[in-house]
């Protein structure tokens, strides 16, 4: 098993780093949080999968190691709650800044 992977924070550092060195224009600042965002709904899409998978060979019977499952399980589980967190902080985010008076 590998560990969790960071390269959506290292993409996202990236992209704070290029912002820095030129002006974005609104839509490249979009494009690059759109792509950002996507990519890590990916990974917390492919650690679910990877659970889910190594959860039915074990229920099949086939040769899987438990505590490999139960590991694959933990990280589904703590990527989703993270993703979870963080949607919450944004979403909180929103509600502020609707509720400022211009």
């Amino acid at each position: 098993m590998e560990g969790i992977s960071l390269s959506a924070v290292t993409n996202a550092n990236h992209v704070l780093k290029k912002g820095q060195n030129n002006t974005n224009t609104p839509y490249e600042a979009q494009r690059d949080f759109a792509s950002v965002l996507k990519e890590s709904m990916n990974k917390v899409n492919e650690t679910q999968v990877a659970s889910d998978d190594l959860t039915t060979k074990l229920v099949k019977g086939e040769d899987v190691e438990l505590h490999s499952v139960m590991i694959a399980s933990q990280k589904a589980s703590v990527t989703m709650q993270a993703t979870l967190e963080v949607r919450n902080k944004v979403v909180e985010a929103y509600q502020e800044m609707m509720r400022m008076s211009i």
